[in-house]
């Protein structure tokens, strides 16, 4: 969908139009074809067990009757950015040179929208290579207000979904923002943004998945409904995809915890 050779818009401006981050556009797969199958494996046992390790990774897909060594799920894993959950997914690893702020949501009573939204990082295996997603989601609702997809894992589609949520008008901004301490979050770029619309920064206990629990269990929810069921074979589909995906979730996915009710139905009190 990108044309390098078309005259009337630059390179920045057709991935403006598409709402691809530029690196997309340079993007190479780190592993071979032989790899995806496994890679896909080892991303469903992931998120059954985020508490698991290589070997018990390999003891499962072992069990599943697949011939492979720990190194090599070992291998695997470190180009996922995943280990065993009692440390914190390598999706958001930190920068000691980062302040790190209090977590905020302990015994704190959320009881109406924009009250927190929550933030987080995960995996979208394709079939060649691999996409990271953030969704920013507001905790009362389950309501996701912006996301984003990115190659790598550098902190500006972070920032670019933070700057989509805040500057919707539809939206009111959060009373207090939630993420991990994963450096894309803790940059002096992402906390300053909350600052200057004077929103207050709480972040997760190091490794504990729990304390953003409800932006895991989306992940679990676009994991098993959309991506493990799909075969993404280009940004683009994997874009128009989730898209679809998460105007669902939105809109039409009843959720029990919500009474049987849609985050946006909860979002919007309608």
């Amino acid at each position: 969908m990108v044309d390098k050779s078309y005259d009337l818009l630059s390179l920045q401006e057709q991935f403006d139009l598409l709402g691809l981050n530029k690196s997309t556009y340079y993007y190479r797969p780190q592993f071979n074809n032989n790899d995806f199958s496994i890679i896909k494996k080892i991303d469903k046992i992931y998120i059954k067990y985020p508490f698991y390790g290589s070997r018990k990774i390999t003891a499962e897909l072992k069990n599943d009757d697949e011939i492979i060594n720990r190194k090599r799920v070992q291998r695997l894993m470190r180009i996922m950015g995943i280990e065993a959950i009692y440390q914190k997914p390598k999706l958001s690893q930190g920068n000691k040179e980062h302040r790190i702020y209090p977590y905020l949501l302990r015994n704190l009573i959320i009881n109406k929208p924009n009250q927190v939204w929550c933030t987080d990082i995960t995996y979208i295996p394709m079939g060649m290579g691999h996409l990271y997603l953030i969704a920013v989601m507001d905790w009362y609702s389950r309501y996701v207000l912006s996301w984003e997809l990115s190659n790598s894992l550098d902190s500006s589609f972070c920032v670019s979904a933070l700057e989509v949520a805040l500057g919707n008008n539809n939206y009111q901004k959060p009373e207090i923002f939630n993420t991990d301490q994963g450096s894309q979050f803790t940059s002096n770029v992402f906390t300053q943004i909350l600052l200057n619309n004077n929103v207050k920064i709480s972040m997760d206990s190091k490794g504990r998945y729990l304390d953003n629990i409800f932006v895991e269990r989306l992940w679990r929810s676009l994991k098993y409904e959309e991506v493990y069921i799909k075969a993404y074979n280009t940004v683009a589909y994997a874009q128009s995809s989730i898209n679809k995906y998460l105007t669902f979730y939105n809109n039409s996915r009843l959720h029990q915890a919500l009474d049987y009710k849609t985050p946006l139905q909860v979002y919007t009190g309608m």
